[in-house]
């Protein structure tokens, strides 16, 4: 399996509209979730963001369409968990031996099915309440640390992460986390002991 980033930064029409400016801001070694699903030139976005991710050393995951990741050289895929359902949907058998495969999870049933199809992570959430999701039920640092030691596959945090509710997950076995906010706040230590940037939700 490929080393997973430790930060994963999630494109978003609304919240991220500039993912190019986004990614510049990203720390070598980090990740970023392209979605961007109802812009018009999603490919040549893609295209972009897949040249300016290889030379900075970020791996682009493309959300929804492996078959675009595989046109613009994408690092992974990202499959929001709705696409776990329907096999035909991942195309070209997910998974490139070099790529790296992330799948959205709610459940521990969904992060069951993940593993089975063979990704290498789930995004699990939201585990806070969060903006992107107002109202939705929340996990808490409690049940999502009991969900990390069930997951047969590393699990990244998503859902209301900031510099101190990531914190309160430094304990959880989470392999990193993830969110839409671009700006990066450096903290002393964050999830599993690492000291990266963690990004605001």
């Amino acid at each position: 399996m490929n080393k997973l980033p430790a930060l994963l930064l999630m494109s978003d029409e609304v919240r991220l509209p500039d993912p190019l400016a986004a990614l510049a801001r990203l720390p070598r070694d980090s990740g970023l979730v392209f979605r961007h699903y109802g812009v018009r030139n999603r490919e040549a976005l893609a295209r972009a963001l897949a040249a300016k991710a290889r030379a900075r050393g970020i791996r682009l995951l493309v959300a929804g369409d492996a078959r675009l990741a595989c046109r613009v050289r994408a690092a992974g895929l990202h499959l929001p968990e709705a696409m776990t359902d329907d096999p035909l949907a991942l195309g070209p058998k997910l998974f490139r031996k070099k790529w790296i495969v992330t799948i959205a999870s709610h459940s521990l049933r969904a992060v069951f099915r993940a593993a089975k199809l063979g990704a290498d992570a789930v995004v699990l959430g939201p585990v806070f309440p969060t903006a992107s999701h107002p109202g939705r039920v929340t996990l808490g640092p409690l049940r999502f640390a009991r969900l990390c030691r069930q997951s047969p596959i590393p699990v990244y945090a998503i859902g209301g992460i900031g510099p101190e509710t990531a914190l309160r997950l430094a304990a959880s076995g989470a392999a990193g986390l993830a969110g839409i906010g671009a700006v990066q706040l450096p903290v002393r230590r964050g999830v599993s002991g690492m000291a990266r940037s963690l990004p605001l939700v």
